[in-house]
């Protein structure tokens, strides 16, 4: 589908259960398949990113059963890949090319690993050195400092801390956490620079210990690994709603009047982005909160309120607040968002292009975006967003259907990269 078209909506109101967290998916894949003994995953993503760390796992060897709808079982290769010579291709999924990265750069074998043109944009130099440091050999066979990539057999040595870098992306460090208890050494990380993103940093601490694996840090400044003797299977374990996900569906109700529920995600959750609540709470949205679900309303009276804040803690849930500020009563500060520029596209100049069509003065800076809200356009004719190829510039500007306008989403099917069945369920919610 070239493109789909939205019709203007007023209201949204409704309940929305959520795909499983793209993140704690592809993290609990590989954990899964290096552990020892067996994994039942449910509620796993079905998502592009997902199939793409499926179909790695199974040309490393790793064994698996699907047990049911979004369920599987995994049989873990206890640290060590049966495949020694492989070809890799894995999209544009950064939660499945950093961590693999990591992990088959300490076993021991052939790998190359390569993904979309968009991939081969995105940085991983600072992964790549960190590995460095202990011994493992990483070429690049493109630009120095991007994927493709070359990993080849190498004696690794933990003698010195691994100092990374922790200010273009989190995954870095994620990848480094995961893999290191493959070596049964002990392990010590220094972060060298600001750690963004640190809530992923919590989901990857949190479910390396559901897998038997503890790590203590030091702040965020240093992370400790003591040895051990790998990762054990859990038995079971099901995978959260995504909260990422249900930023749409929350912003849909404190725009658009509400409730909207959001069941999946909850109180309970290990992921950061579940502040993406608070952060429409102080735009005078209604927020309720139980274990399990959220639900967002309008304000009692007028409009969303503006704001100016950092967002370093949820990058990719304030992209949903980069539209919301099209409802807000004046100009809106996104600040420490540098991190945007390194996603699937570089999302800080395409937000900025698409908040210009809808009658929006945008200033862009380095790390900054700056939305100030103007009447809709009026016309009979859809406004017409480009996505970049990026899923969430998809989802977000679906949410400019409530100021009462038509609007065209060029490239929909983006977003089965995360959440393939997102508009059927947003039209369910408006009107």
């Amino acid at each position: 589908m070239e493109y789909l078209d939205l019709p203007a909506a007023r209201s949204a109101s409704g309940i929305v259960r959520l795909p499983g967290s793209k993140s704690i998916s592809n993290r609990t894949l590989l954990l899964a398949a290096l552990s020892k003994g067996k994994t039942a995953i449910h509620d796993l993503l079905d998502s592009d990113d997902t199939r793409v760390m499926l179909e790695a796992l199974r040309k490393l060897g790793v064994q698996m059963e699907s047990i049911g709808k979004d369920a599987y079982t995994l049989t873990g290769v206890a640290g060590d890949f049966p495949v020694k010579q492989a070809e890799l291709f894995l999209g544009n999924a950064g939660t499945a090319f950093r961590p693999l990265t990591a992990a088959l750069a300490l076993s021991g074998g052939h790998y190359t690993l390569s993904g979309v043109s968009r991939m081969h944009e995105r940085p991983i130099r600072d992964l790549v050195d960190g590995l460095r440091q202990i011994g493992a050999e990483v070429n690049y066979l493109g630009e120095d400092g991007f994927p493709p990539l070359e990993i080849l057999p190498a004696q690794v040595r933990l003698t010195q801390p691994i100092k990374v870098r922790g200010d273009v992306s989190s995954q870095f460090l994620t990848a480094l956490l995961m893999a290191l208890p493959l070596t049964g050494q002990k392990a010590r990380i220094e972060v060298v620079t600001e750690l963004i993103s640190k809530p992923y940093i919590e989901i990857t601490l949190n479910l390396m210990q559901r897998f038997d694996v503890k790590v203590e840090r030091e702040g965020w400044a240093g992370f400790f690994i003591d040895g051990g003797d790998g990762y054990k299977t859990p038995g079971v374990i099901h995978v959260e709603g995504d909260a990422s996900s249900a930023s749409y569906f929350l912003a849909a109700g404190a725009i658009g009047g509400g409730p909207v529920r959001v069941e999946g995600v909850g109180r309970d959750s290990i992921q950061g982005d579940v502040l993406f609540a608070k952060a429409l709470e102080n735009m005078g949205a209604k927020i309720v909160m139980g274990p399990n679900w959220i639900e967002a309303s309008a304000p009692e009276r007028g409009k969303l309120r503006a704001f100016d804040a950092d967002f370093n803690h949820i990058p990719d849930a304030a992209m949903t607040l980069a539209v919301a500020a099209l409802f807000a009563d004046g100009p809106c500060t996104l600040r420490n968002i540098a991190s945007w520029r390194v996603k699937e596209t570089d999302r800080i100049a395409a937000m900025a292009n698409e908040l210009r069509k809808l009658g929006a003065t945008v200033e862009e800076g380095v790390d900054t975006l700056r939305v100030s809200p103007s009447p809709f356009p009026l016309s009979p004719s859809p406004t017409a967003i480009d996505t970049y190829d990026d899923h969430r510039m998809a989802m977000c500007f679906s949410l400019a259907s409530l100021g009462g306008i038509p609007v065209r989403i060029n490239d929909p099917g983006c977003v089965g990269k995360t959440f393939p069945e997102y508009f059927n369920g947003f039209a369910e919610i408006v009107r």
